[in-house]
């Protein structure tokens, strides 16, 4: 087995295409249907689980995958052993919807349901953040990547990222109470861990609901950026939660500097 850093690099031909995948439809529609569960879905997400599914077993054969569009149509594989892919294709699907960039796609892998190794790519921007074994790295544009980290909170205040359709402001406002905020910034998907990796933001509250293939990537990254991701208790988030239907608790992201 290589390690995992050289394992990130090999998935980022796979995140490009599946980017590339998503940026054609963006580009001239997608036809917008409703899951079970009342959240949307289009050809873009589903195809590019397809590719990332194909691409991920000739890597990687043996490891299971779950993904965000497989569950939905019920396929869920054995991950008992612990170690597994989270995928989500396809990560801001409303942003994509109503023409926002915010959207992403990630690939995070587990073992002993700890998310050890985790690879975001935001196809509009074209910037691509990956990190495992305590480093992490950003590749904007085609620039050469740059390796990454968390940052002490400035003097003057923290950064605030906060999602943008997502929330309750109220609880919100009473979490921040008693606390230095400089600026508050609104982002769709796993971008708003990918800022505070890159030591560009300080704290990410999420008051509302996510799923595990929602926040993987984006907490691998930020762990190896020198960051962390807890529950509102204090706790690591827990992964393979297979009878709550992979859904995460609230939870905190949060440089620690």
């Amino acid at each position: 087995m290589t390690d995992l850093l050289t394992q990130a690099r090999a998935l980022i031909p796979v995140v490009i295409a599946a980017g590339e995948i998503e940026l054609e439809y963006f580009r001239h529609g997608a036809e917008v249907t409703d899951k079970l569960d009342g959240s949307p879905v289009t050809l873009a997400d589903q195809e590019a689980e397809k590719l990332i599914a194909e691409k991920l077993h000739a890597l990687f054969p043996g490891i299971p995958m779950v993904g965000e569009e497989s569950v939905a149509s019920g396929t869920i594989p054995d991950i008992s052993g612990g170690t597994f892919w989270l995928v989500d294709p396809l990560d801001g699907t409303k942003e994509f919807i109503t023409g926002s960039g915010d959207f992403t796609v990630n690939i995070a892998l587990l073992k002993n349901f700890i998310p050890v190794m985790g690879i975001i790519y935001t196809p509009v921007a074209n910037e691509l953040y990956f990190g495992a074994d305590g480093e992490a790295f950003m590749r904007l544009q085609d620039k050469p990547e740059q390796k990454i980290s968390v940052r002490e909170t400035p003097a003057g205040g923290m950064t605030v990222m906060a999602s943008k359709r997502h929330g309750d402001t109220a609880r919100l406002e009473d979490l921040l109470r008693g606390k230095k905020v400089a600026q508050m910034i609104n982002r769709g998907s796993s971008l708003k861990f990918c800022s505070i990796a890159a030591g560009q933001a300080d704290f990410y509250p999420r008051l509302g609901p996510t799923c595990e293939w929602d926040t993987a990537a984006g907490d691998a990254i930020l762990r190896a950026a020198g960051g962390h991701v807890t529950t509102l208790d204090g706790q690591p988030l827990a992964y393979g939660k297979t009878g709550r239907k992979f859904l995460n608790p609230e939870f905190l992201a949060f440089s620690g500097k």
